[in-house]
C-alpha cells in the first residue's frame, strides 16, 4: 500500500487519507519510528519490561517509551487525537469510561482496542515496623476516609474513632491522585461498598445516583489523606518509614516490597495472588491496555510489540514473576484474540 504522509501545521495535524480502520493500513502516525505509550503507575512497570525485552529481542524495532502519568491522564493523552505527536497506548488500571470513548471520538480516535493483561489487587499496605496489624472492612476504610461519610460530617481523626476494636492511631493514608486509576478503583471497590453498608445510603442510590457518589467517593481534604502521586514506590518507602500509616497502590508493589511493607487483610482476606485470582480479595481488579487501531500500521513495530505482550502475560511468563496475576484460560484466551484479531470497543459496549 502507497505509504500515506502527514504534514504537521502549526494550528495541529493534518490527516488526509486515515481511520481505514482498526486492521487496514494507512500512516495516521507516520513520521515516528518508535512506540508511546502513556497511562498507569501500576501497568507502567509490567509494559515497561515488555518494551525493554521488546527493544533487546533483535527484531530491528526501538524500545517504546514508556510514561508514568495515571490512567485518567494517560487516557486524555491517548484521546487527544491520531498522528505522530499523540500516544500509540494507554496503560489502565481500569475500564476506560465511556465519556472517554466520546472524548476519543469526537478527537477523531474511533479505533480503540481494548486488550485485558492480567489482574491486580488494589491492596492496602502497612509497615512492617508496625507492632500490631490493621485488621480493617470496607466500612472502616469508607468512615475513616470519606469527606461525609453516611451524609455526616467528618470527626474521625484515630482508626479507633472510626471502629472502637481498632488501635488508637492517627489516621494518615498515603494513596494516589485524582488522575489514577488505582484512585478510580479504590472509590469503586473498597470506598462505595463500605458506604453500601448503610441502609440509607443504599436507598440515595436508587433515589439520586450523583448525590450517591458524591457522599460514597469524595475523600475527606484535611490532610488525613495524603496524595502521593503516581510514584509507588515512593509511596512504599513512606509508609515503610511511617509505622501506623497506611497506602494504596497496586498489589505487584506490594509483592516486589515484603521486606518492608506487608498487606492489610479487608474483611479478613489478605491480598495473595491466589485471593486476587479468585476475586475473593475484595479490591481484586482487572489491568488494560488500549491500543489506537489508526496507528496499528503506522508505527513500526506495534503489531509485534502487542504479539510480545500477549506472550509475556502467560502462567509462568515474566511478567508473572513481576507480580502480575495471570486471568483466567478464557479471558486469556479473548484477550489474545483482541490482539490478533482487533475491534473497536464503542461506548455503548460499556452500557
Amino acid at each position: 500500500m502507497k505509504r500515506l504522509f502527514v504534514t504537521l501545521a502549526a494550528a495541529g495535524l493534518a490527516l488526509a487519507g486515515c481511520g481505514q480502520g482498526a486492521t487496514g493500513g494507512g500512516d495516521a502516525a507516520g513520521g515516528r519510528n518508535q512506540i508511546r505509550v502513556v497511562g498507569s503507575s501500576t501497568v507502567y512497570p509490567f509494559t515497561q519490561a515488555v518494551a525493554e525485552r521488546f527493544g533487546q529481542s533483535g527484531a530491528g524495532f526501538a524500545a517504546p517509551i514508556v510514561e508514568s502519568t495515571g490512567t485518567g491522564g494517560g487516557i486524555n493523552l491517548f484521546c487527544a487525537g491520531v498522528g505522530p505527536q499523540h500516544p500509540d497506548i494507554a496503560n489502565a488500571s481500569r475500564r476506560i469510561k465511556a465519556s472517554e470513548i466520546e472524548l476519543c471520538n469526537r478527537n477523531g480516535v474511533q479505533q480503540i482496542i481494548e486488550v485485558p493483561v492480567g489482574i491486580d489487587g488494589l491492596a492496602l499496605i502497612e509497615s512492617n515496623g508496625q507492632p500490631t496489624g490493621f485488621q480493617l472492612t470496607a466500612r472502616d476504610v469508607y468512615a475513616a476516609l470519606a469527606a461525609n461519610p453516611f451524609g455526616r460530617p467528618q470527626t474521625a481523626r484515630t482508626w479507633r474513632d472510626v471502629n472502637p476494636a481498632l488501635p488508637d492511631v492517627a489516621i494518615r493514608v498515603y494513596g494516589p491522585p485524582p488522575t489514577s486509576g488505582t484512585r478510580d478503583s479504590f472509590a469503586e471497590l473498597i470506598l462505595e461498598k463500605g458506604c453500601d453498608t448503610d441502609d440509607a445510603m443504599k436507598a440515595l442510590k436508587e433515589s439520586d445516583s450523583d448525590r450517591h457518589k458524591a457522599v460514597c467517593t469524595q475523600i475527606r481534604e484535611d490532610g488525613a489523606y495524603i496524595e502521593a502521586g503516581e510514584n509507588d514506590n515512593l509511596l512504599v518507602q513512606r509508609v515503610s518509614e511511617n509505622p501506623g500509616t497506611v497506602g494504596i497502590l497496586g498489589y505487584s508493589f506490594l509483592d516486589a516490597n515484603r521486606e518492608r511493607v506487608r498487606g492489610i487483610p479487608l474483611a479478613g482476606v489478605a491480598p495473595t495472588s491466589e485471593t486476587i485470582q479468585n476475586f475473593t480479595y475484595p479490591g481484586a481488579r482487572k489491568l488494560y491496555i488500549y491500543v489506537k487501531g489508526e496507528h496499528l500500521q503506522a508505527i513500526p513495530g506495534l503489531r509485534e510489540f502487542l504479539n510480545a505482550y500477549s506472550q509475556a502475560w502467560n502462567p509462568g511468563g515474566y511478567l508473572v514473576q513481576r507480580g502480575m496475576i495471570p486471568l483466567p484460560d478464557a479471558e486469556r484466551q479473548a484477550a489474545l484474540q483482541a490482539v490478533q484479531n482487533p475491534q473497536p470497543i464503542t461506548a455503548a459496549a460499556l452500557q
